[in-house]
This record gives structure tokens, sequence and C-alpha cells, in this order.
């Protein structure tokens, strides 16, 4: 029987490139590094960084992270200043910054949850929504 989520590994092309990024800018917490990659984790959530080459995406594909609405907006702020690329403005329900990691990796900061997400259907129901 299947638990939960394990971890993520996400592939990199410039290690020290993304250790920067996802400890300076985004503040996960370092385990261990080697040459072909590290271990990161932030709240429950493991992450590898593994040295390859990136495959192409041009869909929706993304990743989310936590943030408390309190802190969102200063947290925002501090990666537009930081330099980060965004990639796609929210339209949908909470506070979110979609922005891009260094090898392009698809990234959203979400302030909000899944029943937040739910009340918000309830309230604007998707094109063919259907409760499960």
């Amino acid at each position: 029987m299947l638990k939960g989520l394990n971890h993520i590994t996400l592939a990199v092309s410039d290690l020290e490139k993304s250790l920067a990024f996802y400890v300076d800018v985004l503040s996960f917490k370092g385990h261990a590094r080697w040459d072909g990659g590290a271990y990161l984790s932030l709240g429950g959530l493991w992450l590898c960084l593994s040295v390859d080459k990136p495959c192409e995406k041009s869909d929706y594909s993304h990743i989310a992270l936590n943030i408390d609405a309190k802190d969102f907006s200063a947290f925002a702020a501090s990666l537009r200043q930081k330099g980060v690329i965004e990639w796609k403005q929210n339209r949908s329900e909470g506070s979110s910054l979609y922005l891009l990691d260094p090898d392009g990796h698809k990234l959203e900061v979400h302030a909000g949850d899944l029943q937040s997400r739910l009340g918000s259907l309830r309230e604007k129901p998707y094109s063919g929504l259907e409760w499960l």
C-alpha cells in the first residue's frame, strides 16, 4: 500500500548553481553533496539534485512549494529582487508565484492548501467539474 510521496529528483546541469538557488534563494536545507548530486530538504520534502541533462519541458507540469499567506508578499518580493524568472501569471485561488530554477524546472510558491482550492471550486467550478 502506498503511503505518500517519497522524494523528488531533478536533473540539473550545474550543481553549484542549483545548490545556490535551492539553498540560498529558496531556503532548502542541505544534507549531503557529491560530484554527481546533492540531497536537500524543505519541511517533509526530500529533494535530490542529480547532475544530468535536463529534458525540455513545455507543459504545465511543476512542483509547488507551500508558504504561509502572511509571508507570501515579502518572499515573492525577495525572489523578484534576486532576479528569478517567472514563467506564468497566477490565475487560480490563493497567492502564487511561478518561477524557473537555473535549469528551467517549473516551480510555484503557493499560499493555500487542498481545502482552500476545493472551497474555491465550490464557489467557481471548473468546466466539466465532477466531485469524486
